[in-house]
């Protein structure tokens, strides 16, 4: 009975161990953009369209718990919140969110657009890609 009692518990901490994993926010290996947390909030909130540097940004939300992640520690607001400040954007027409995708296709989103940004599970990060915030 103790052996699953402790078996159960190792399984729940595995489980939310997977739940707070980082967010890596990633661009193309060839994007030599240096940007800062307040600028990524800016790019995915609509703000800007541009890399500090003047170049295009093209912000991609992934689509899982990951999206709850970044909305919380890059973005300093829950989902709820994203999604009303989208709402008011785009009824009032001043804005579009970022497209959603999976998170299967996000690396190869970036991989084939240099001027991509977007976010995975830091667990997830390949060589086909450039981690430029890690939370």
């Amino acid at each position: 009975m103790l052996k699953k009692v402790i078996a159960g518990a190792l399984v729940a901490i595995g489980l939310n161990a997977s739940v707070f994993a980082d967010v890596a926010v990633i661009v193309h290996p060839d994007n030599s953009v240096e940007i800062t947390q307040t600028e990524i909030e800016r790019i995915f909130l609509g703000k800007s369209s541009q890399f500090p540097d003047g170049s295009e940004a093209i912000p991609i939300n992934t689509i899982g718990s990951v999206n709850d992640e970044f909305n919380e520690r890059v973005l300093g607001r829950n989902s709820s919140q994203i999604q009303s400040y989208w709402a008011k954007l785009v009824f009032t027409g001043k804005g579009t969110p970022p497209k959603e995708v999976d998170e299967a296709s996000v690396i190869e989103l970036i991989k084939n657009n240099k001027n991509a940004i977007a976010y995975i599970d830091s667990g997830k990060v390949t060589d086909d890609v450039k981690v430029v915030l890690k939370k």
